[in-house]
């Protein structure tokens, strides 16, 4: 069927152009995350309540969950860690920021107290840093006690993200750095999985909104919007072939047909890893259509992001826009839709994979994983 490949799997004779520099500075949030199970739904472990477990079903349509409820144990997160999640989400919620605010929030906390209400650490005091913000009266953010009152801080912590020009569009690391300014700034984005779906769970599945929407206005996100998540579809199209079929058993991503030239969006905020030529080492032969059984990607890109995740984008129509050590952005353009390589068409196939492993054992359906990020890709059209 036109616009299908063959299974295209990058080799690995591809010259990759060094990034020490480039990511000893960035992938402190990329290499730290935990596992990647984290994403999926359950993923986080020990909850003990069926209704949390049913509360990331949706768009955040329902509204976050009480936080006086008896609120579960979540993964290393005590009760008393989750509370403080859910004020924080709250808090957003009645301040109609949008569902995005609550990740970045909540991803925030994480790395600052993980979710703990800190008091004065004594020697261990980061100078007279508060509360679950770590949030300072010296720099007038309030008095010592306002500050270890999690709503207060919550509230002072949204008030300055929404003085932020477009901090819906940042990584999650820039908007918080932009509230905190901290002495880590690349420390925020390794707690964004987690937070997605610790927002998800105590908000109705919120972070798969629409990371514009607010109050009783809130949705899933459309085709091509950025989803609270931080996630995005990479194209408008729907899925031809599928992920390890009967038929392709090392098919290791999905065909997304679309027409040649259409842009091809980063599905999330990360690093580009490699812009390359996947056929000759010259990038000659890219320039022109590929056919089934050519070897390789054809012109192709690969992403890094949060969470120890990777996404690939095949087949491209000219050499891709994105640069090796490029900071790309949910929603940016990369390349262009072509058929380079082993194809049959125009097309994009798409790939993730999971623990920055870009073998084909690193590959995992992107199906129900983009799904769960509220970017679906079989509603893309």
């Amino acid at each position: 069927m036109s616009g299908y490949d063959d299974a295209p799997r990058p080799k690995l004779r591809i010259r990759r152009v060094a990034l020490a520099v480039a990511l000893t500075a960035t992938l402190t949030l990329l290499c730290c995350g935990g596992t990647v199970s984290a994403f999926f739904l359950g993923g986080l472990g020990g909850i003990e309540d069926d209704t949390m477990k049913l509360s990331a079903f949706g768009c955040g349509e329902g509204g976050p969950v009480s936080a006086t409820g008896n609120l579960p144990t979540i993964g290393s997160y005590g009760k008393v860690q989750v509370q403080n999640a859910a004020v924080i989400i709250n808090v957003g919620s009645k301040l109609n920021v949008p569902p995005r605010g609550w990740v970045v929030a909540v991803a925030t906390a994480m790395q600052e107290s993980r979710l703990s209400n800190l008091g004065n650490l004594g020697d261990r005091n980061d100078h007279d840093s508060l509360g679950i913000f770590q949030q300072r009266a010296s720099m007038g953010w309030g008095t010592p006690d306002q500050l270890q009152n999690v709503e207060y801080a919550a509230t002072k912590f949204y008030e300055k993200l929404l003085k932020v020009p477009g901090w819906e569009g940042m990584s999650l690391t820039q908007a918080a750095q932009a509230v905190q300014i901290s002495a880590y700034p690349d420390a925020y984005a390794k707690h964004e999985p987690v937070a997605t779906q610790l927002v998800n769970m105590l908000a109705n599945g919120a972070a798969r909104a629409s990371g514009t929407g607010t109050g009783k206005d809130l949705r899933c996100a459309a085709a091509g919007e950025i989803a609270a998540s931080g996630w995005t579809i990479p194209v408008k199209a729907l899925v031809g072939s599928g992920f390890r079929t009967p038929e392709r058993p090392d098919h290791d991503g999905v065909d997304l047909i679309v027409a040649r030239g259409a842009p091809i969006w980063a599905a999330s905020s990360g690093i580009v890893t490699v812009a390359a030529c996947d056929n000759d080492p010259s990038g000659a032969s890219c320039n022109v259509d590929g056919y089934p059984g050519k070897l390789g990607c054809g012109w192709f890109v690969e992403v890094q992001h949060a969470g120890n995740v990777m996404t690939r984008y095949c087949h491209m129509v000219e050499r891709p826009s994105a640069r090796v050590g490029d900071m790309v952005k949910a929603g940016q353009v990369i390349g262009r839709v072509g058929t380079s390589g082993n194809s049959s068409g125009p097309h994009l196939h798409f790939e993730v994979h999971m623990n920055n492993d870009r073998s084909t054992t690193g590959a995992i359906n992107p199906v129900p994983f983009m799904k769960d990020q509220g970017a679906s890709l079989d509603g893309g059209q």
